[in-house]
């Protein structure tokens, strides 16, 4: 799959998902740039692939901007954004701090609406392109310990499928990727669901490819949970507490090893 002189801008890809997509789009032909807060890391990562790595705050109009007008300078144009950046706060709800959850709100919607408000109009002025939102399925499938998490995930997807709607006659499409439980730091310190072991970032960055390359409202990683994620909405409440105590999502993100996700919390959210 072919994607030569295409510009791709990735939000979050420092590491994790976000560092294995600038991966992969370039093995494929892209030019990437990425922004992430850790600008050195950034800077450092994208070395090793021939991109560029630049400083970005997703929740800032201004960061934002820039880092869109120095993707544009550098390369001449957008072809396409990956927003990609986002954190997760596990625990109880009323037991974890309150300030830590809401900062979900900022990176994981927020900085979503806002790149795609920034990038849109570019886009239009120069024929189309192609937005592609990292959602999750806890959007489609919210588990108790990850509550504010799943609704910024839920809400990724409501605003992709209605700006794709939006944006289409103007030649820009605007798609999801679920990923499931994966290896990255996301899921620190705690314990895969029984029946969905965790994939990998390379998984998700072939989907992003995928979807750069041709558009489609969702991809799900993997594909085998894209009918039974959709199903959940339709089952009823007793069954899906009953899948959860069987599976190990009714306490995967409330019962954790506080330790092993201690230096997550620290860098995310700084509890």
């Amino acid at each position: 799959m072919k994607l030569n002189g295409k510009v791709v801008a990735i939000t979050g890809g420092a590491r994790g998902i976000g560092e294995a997509t600038a991966k992969a789009l370039t093995a494929a032909g892209a030019r990437v740039a990425v922004g992430d807060l850790d600008a050195d890391l950034a800077a450092r990562s994208a070395q090793g692939y021939g991109g560029l790595g630049l400083p970005l705050d997703v929740t800032s109009t201004e960061s934002f901007a820039a880092f869109l007008d120095k993707v544009e300078a550098e390369y001449g144009r957008i072809d396409a954004l990956v927003n990609n950046a986002g954190i997760m706060v596990i625990g109880k709800h009323l037991d974890t701090p309150l300030e830590g959850q809401l900062k979900q709100l900022d990176i994981n919607l927020r900085g979503v609406i806002l790149g795609v408000h920034e990038v849109a109009p570019r886009m239009i002025a120069a024929g189309g392109g192609q937005i592609v939102n990292i959602a999750s399925l806890a959007g489609r499938i919210p588990a108790p310990g990850s509550a504010v998490y799943s609704a910024t995930k839920a809400g990724v997807l409501a605003l992709t499928e209605a700006l794709d709607a939006e944006l289409a006659e103007h030649g820009v499409r605007v798609a999801a990727v679920l990923p499931s439980f994966t290896n990255t730091g996301l899921i620190d310190g705690t314990t895969a669901p029984r029946l969905s072991p965790p994939i990998q970032p390379e998984q998700v960055a072939a989907a992003v490819v995928g979807l750069v390359a041709k558009h489609r409202p969702v991809a799900t990683v993997p594909k085998s949970l894209a009918f039974s994620s959709l199903q959940w909405g339709l089952m009823p409440n007793r069954a899906k507490r009953w899948l959860g105590r069987r599976t190990g999502m009714d306490t995967m993100f409330t019962d954790f090893d506080h330790t092993a996700r201690a230096a997550y919390d620290q860098r995310t959210t700084g509890d």
